[in-house]
Formats: C-alpha cells, sequence, structure tokens
C-alpha cells in the first residue's frame, strides 16, 4: 500500500512535463483504481511500451472523456433489419 506522503509526492512527479509515467504514477495521474484503470486501458487500447511505462498522451486521450474507439466504430456499423 501506498503511503499519503509518497503518494503526494508521486502526484507532484507526475503532474510534472513527464512524457512518460510509471505504472503507480499513471494510476494516480489518472485518478483511478487499478481494475478500473485497466479496463480502460484495454478498452481504448493502451498498452505499456518495452520499457515498461505509459505515454502520457496516451493517458490524456483515454482521460478526455471521448468515447472508446471501439464504440465509436459500433456506432458507426449501419445493420441490415430483418423481418
Amino acid at each position: 500500500m501506498i503511503k499519503h506522503d509518497e503518494s503526494v509526492v508521486m502526484r507532484a512527479i507526475a503532474l510534472c512535463f513527464k512524457p512518460f509515467l510509471k505504472v503507480e504514477e499513471a494510476l494516480i495521474y489518472c485518478d483511478l483504481g487499478r481494475t478500473q484503470f485497466t479496463k480502460r486501458c484495454e478498452e481504448f487500447g493502451v498498452y505499456k511500451n518495452e520499457s515498461g511505462y505509459f505515454s502520457r498522451e496516451q493517458l490524456n486521450k483515454m482521460m478526455s472523456g471521448e468515447p472508446s474507439p471501439y464504440i465509436a466504430a459500433v456506432h458507426g456499423l449501419k445493420l441490415k433489419k430483418i423481418r
């Protein structure tokens, strides 16, 4: 478990100008729990790079409030109605 002091320090570091964030920093940056973070990352296709870091740019897209690409693709489908 992360101590409160460590959380404050990690939040300050995460909100600085780092282009890549560690897993714990990404959790704090997105303000999500581990399971919600994992679920949203899967939904938006956000993955760690080879070094084990998340791209801040991708996290910003995920947290922008736009629907996931999967939901947008489903709304774009045109289905035939069956009688």
